[in-house]
């Protein structure tokens, strides 16, 4: 009966062989292993290529660090599979970090594109003159002065109906945004 500490004959041999630099070796191994690193990597990663990519991975760890496998520790294929686990785990954690600027520049184009769209409705929907005012002053750069001036009405006039038309313009970018705890705005 072989004693519990003693790992198996075969993974002894191959960790020797893998260290001498036995090219076949690596062969057996990866005859061997590949289907369960492969399946291993795919379920963590949930993708054939990245799968592919953490199996060549995994595979020249284990040639050029042959001497990172202690038989005392276990099998061979659970060590294999421990290397295969953390490589997957590492690209993940890689992969969502790279996406996370990706995620917050979406969002970041969704809120502009809102906050845009709502813009437009509000100025196609105020009233003609508040629009006109706007048109003035915005597009025109035209002060108050010159705004009542081209529109034919007082400078108070003038001022009342662009304020009124920012107040309501300055509700578009606020749209999105949640009231405060409680409710209260």
């Amino acid at each position: 009966m072989a004693r519990k500490d003693v790992p198996p004959r075969w993974d002894r041999k191959m960790q020797q062989r893998l260290a001498r630099g036995e090219a076949a070796a690596l062969g057996e191994l990866y005859d061997r292993f590949a289907s369960l690193v492969h399946s291993l990597a795919h379920r963590v990663l949930g993708d054939e290529q990245a799968a592919d990519a953490v199996t060549r991975e995994v595979f020249a760890h284990v040639w050029e660090h042959p001497e990172t496998y202690d038989p005392r520790q276990g099998p061979l294929r659970t060590w294999i599979a421990g290397v295969t686990h953390r490589v997957a785990v590492q690209r993940l954690r890689d992969r969502e970090e790279l996406e996370q600027p990706r995620r917050e520049e979406l969002e970041s184009t969704v809120r502009r594109a809102s906050v845009a769209a709502r813009a437009d409705y509000i100025v196609h929907s105020m009233p003609a003159p508040l629009r006109a005012a706007l048109d003035l002053a915005y597009f025109q750069r035209r002060d108050y002065r010159q705004t009542a001036a081209d529109l034919g009405v007082t400078e108070d006039e003038a001022r009342r109906r662009l304020r009124l038309g920012l107040q309501l313009l300055s509700t578009a970018h606020d749209a999105g945004t949640p009231p405060a705890h409680g409710g209260a705005v």
